[in-house]
């Protein structure tokens, strides 16, 4: 029997890398007649070091990802995906893309990027994608390539003109 996914989860961070997965998900959840599950995740400990923390701060953050996923939303749709939708969450992005949506979303396929984050951000908070990869419950893929299977960085430089002749 052919392994279909019903339930495939998205982590937008914002990044190029989530925007690929983003574009590879609805693809895979219309060829199996799935539903999109796109997640962004306010991580509250970035507030910790705030010394003027407010909860205006809180609500830009909040209504700039509900414009964002809106976006998201809309893109699904004129590609023909119908079963969409979306959550912002507070709190610790790899528990709550490994464990917690997973679990509340019967999520059967995570699609990541293979990184948001530079390589210092890596070094001193580790990276999500690492941490769901090992401790997800569920399937897990990691998007590296643009929509031509191209390395997604390789993707990001504008290819070189052609001199004039």
């Amino acid at each position: 029997m052919l392994q279909q996914y019903k339930h495939i989860l998205v982590a937008i961070d914002g990044s190029y890398e989530s925007e690929l997965a983003f574009q590879k998900a609805v693809a895979v959840a219309k060829r199996n007649d799935g539903e999109l599950f796109l997640i962004h995740i306010v991580d509250t400990r970035a507030f910790n070091n705030v010394s003027s923390f407010d909860s205006a701060m809180v609500q830009q953050v909040a209504d700039t990802a509900k414009e964002t996923m809106s976006g998201y939303i809309e893109q699904a749709h004129k590609a023909g995906l119908e079963k969409v939708s979306y959550s912002i969450e507070y709190g610790a992005p790899k528990t709550i893309i490994a464990r917690d949506v997973p679990k509340q979303k019967d999520i059967d396929l995570i699609m990541i990027g293979a990184t948001g984050l530079n390589a210092v951000e890596r070094l001193l908070i580790g990276s999500v994608t690492e941490y769901v990869t090992r401790n997800a419950r569920c399937d897990v893929l990691v998007v590296r390539t643009d929509l031509n299977n191209k390395p997604a960085l390789a993707s990001t430089k504008k290819p070189k003109e052609k001199p004039a002749e």
